[in-house]
């Protein structure tokens, strides 16, 4: 291990005489989250919503297929209490839960409000406030309906012009719909790829350039002691970032963390190292430092977009919904999001981990076997 650290400690001074590379690593943090802490309000559709109805007679149904119809609504799932609605929320698994009472029907014919609960995940400001707009709309385009149904019954003119049904919705996990509770959390993630992909994709390639690496392999080093001297800085880098963020989102935006910290760190270390792994395989492809920079951007803009970290998937056409499958940053801002906002633990969190576990494993794995082929 004397040689990898040899190797750490030159990567180390070289990253502190580099001012370019410590101006990436410190001021483009703030720089992300200066530039995406704020709202972008979007149209969304196919919100996924899960229905307890206990009601369960056709007025219960008509509400139900108005909320349906309007292409906002996608019905995923039915529950039988409210803690299955709590807990599908809680997990991620729906956006907006729809509680019918059981004396919705009575309530409409004695010609008295009718209260509907509708629970909206509050994590997604931006999804929340479409459900909850969308959600009062309904509610009273519903009632007028239904007034009307009475008035045609009705003769005389004495018939009660009372709202019908009257909409509650209680946003959970993000009350104030504040849009940096939402952004920040998965700015999180963009930060740690950009940074670490994009460090060490330069910091190889550079030496390539130069004839250094070279050097190395000449001396009594396994090509498998360079890489994790050289990627061991860049690791700690990521923690780094990581930590500090985090500390700006709390003090400077005051976004809390609802869930664990030291588990939100422990799953980093998985996306940090597909993230090498990203990194390490550019500079296997790539022969300049031009070339390593359009890789980079290559790969962080779909992986910005495809995410769901601005946009979220479920409004995007089938085909580029499943490409964001294929992207680590979707399953590391899903977990980002579920500790911070949700304060969810692992329970929750297991199929987002398993996919970024095999991430992190098939590229660094893959990007390691191609460097060293590379120094052969």
């Amino acid at each position: 291990m004397h040689k990898v650290w040899a190797i750490f400690i030159k990567e180390w001074l070289h990253i502190r005489r580099d001012r370019l590379t410590l101006a990436m690593m410190f001021v483009l943090p703030v720089m992300q989250l200066a530039l995406f802490g704020y709202a972008i309000n979007m149209d969304v559709q196919h919100m996924r919503t899960i229905v307890w109805d206990q009601d369960n007679r056709q007025a219960s149904r008509e509400l139900i297929q108005s909320f349906t119809h309007t292409g906002y609504f996608d019905l995923v799932a039915t529950a039988h209490s409210e803690r299955e609605v709590t807990q599908a929320l809680l997990k991620g698994e729906a956006w907006v839960g729809l509680i019918i009472p059981p004396d919705y029907s009575r309530q409409l014919l004695r010609n008295q409000p009718a209260e509907v609960l509708v629970l909206v995940d509050g994590s997604n400001s931006t999804v929340a406030n479409q459900a909850l707009n969308l959600s009062r709309s309904i509610g009273q385009l519903h009632s007028i309906s239904v007034l009307q149904e009475r008035m045609r019954k009705v003769l005389g003119s004495g018939a009660s012009f009372r709202e019908a049904v009257e909409i509650r919705p209680k946003t959970l996990f993000n009350p104030e719909l504040k849009s940096q509770n939402f952004m920040i959390p998965g700015l999180l993630g963009v930060i740690m790829q950009l940074v670490t992909v994009m460090l060490t994709a330069f910091s190889i390639v550079r030496e390539r350039e130069k004839g250094t690496l070279e050097q190395l392999v000449v001396t009594p080093v396994n090509p498998a002691q360079v890489i994790l001297g050289k990627l061991t800085p860049y690791f700690l880098i990521g923690l780094i970032n990581m930590a500090m963020v985090i500390g700006l989102m709390v003090w400077l935006f005051g976004v809390p963390i609802a869930g664990s910290l030291p588990l939100l760190m422990l799953l980093a270390i998985f996306f940090i190292l597909a993230s090498l792994g990203i990194g390490l395989l550019i500079s296997t492809l790539a022969q300049n430092q031009v070339q390593a920079l359009q890789m980079t951007l290559l790969v962080f803009l779909p992986s910005m977009m495809l995410s769901g970290f601005i946009f979220p998937r479920e409004s995007m056409p089938w085909l580029i919904s499943n490409l964001g499958l294929a992207v680590p940053l979707t399953y590391f801002i899903q977990i980002l999001r579920g500790i911070v906002l949700r304060g969810v633990g692992l329970e929750a969190l297991w199929p987002n981990v398993i996919p970024l576990v095999m991430f992190g494993v098939v590229l660094f794995g893959v990007s390691v076997l191609r460097f060293r082929r590379s120094l052969a």
